[in-house]
């Protein structure tokens, strides 16, 4: 099943499962996609993840269903956007996942809860994405190159299919949302602020191209709640070999924020 929810957009979920705010008030899990991807990477983490929580993914513009959309190209409007779908959710607890440019908008949408709501997540927990602090903006050209090197660096990191990559009317029809993803990663600025109060989980591969462990460790300068990481064997995308273990993670932290709830 997918399903929009809220009349808007932005939002899918692909299990039957707990109801409006999860399991007796359990927590929303909010999944953000990666560069050039789309709500449904998150099904199988829906599917692990059905009997205790609620799950939905984002769905940006520009891709799949909403193909025919203008692109956003900065993580402002990325993170405006979402937040506004999001706030109906507010009234419950919310829990935010994001993997690689996810988990900067994650982080954007978190602090836009704690500056507008004066709320923090359930937990927010950050995949393959260096903390907001630690730059590598001399690096970070990818989106000023031509198609084939947009399309090189998507092999390079694994995300995606060999051989959709080499086929060129996907290739044609992907290529916009995926320049404007890496504009939006590549021209981010962090902006100093209060740190979030909420619990903090990053998760991580330890063959990660785009994030040293160092560079990850750093999101606990980020919140003065808990934090954690997890490092997993695999590249920027380890998430394809792990996901029971990552779902693991996720229902673990989020039943230590409720421990009468059980999995």
């Amino acid at each position: 099943m997918t399903e929009t929810l809220l009349d808007d957009v932005w939002i899918r979920r692909y299990h039957d499962g707990p109801g409006t705010h999860g399991s007796a008030g359990s927590a929303t899990l909010v999944c953000f996609p990666h560069a050039g991807g789309s709500a449904s990477y998150f099904s199988t983490l829906s599917g692990l993840l059905r009997s205790s929580h609620r799950v939905l993914a984002l769905q940006y513009p520009g891709r799949q269903d909403r193909l025919r959309e203008r692109c956003l190209s900065t993580i402002d409007e990325l993170a405006d956007e979402a937040f506004n779908a999001l706030e109906p959710l507010m009234g419950g607890p919310v829990a935010l996942f994001g993997h690689s440019m996810g988990a900067m908008i994650a982080f954007e949408v978190a602090t836009r809860m704690k500056r507008r709501r004066g709320l923090d997540p359930a937990a927010l927990f950050v995949s393959g994405r260096r903390a907001p602090s630690r730059d590598r903006h001399d690096d970070e050209i990818v989106h000023l190159g031509g198609d084939s090197a947009l399309v090189a660096e998507m092999k390079r990191l694994s995300g995606t299919d060999a051989r959709v990559l080499d086929d060129p009317e996907v290739v044609e029809m992907i290529l916009p949302a995926l320049r404007s993803d890496y504009r939006a990663v590549e021209t981010y600025r962090y902006r100093p602020g209060p740190r979030l109060g909420c619990p903090t989980i990053a998760l991580t591969g330890d063959d990660d191209p785009k994030a040293s462990a160092d560079e990850v460790d750093a999101w606990r300068d980020h919140t003065s709640g808990e934090f954690r990481m997890h490092v997993f064997p695999g590249g920027h995308f380890y998430l394809k070999e792990h996901w029971t273990a990552v779902a693991d993670v996720i229902a673990g932290q989020l039943g230590r924020a409720r421990p009468d709830q059980s999995r």
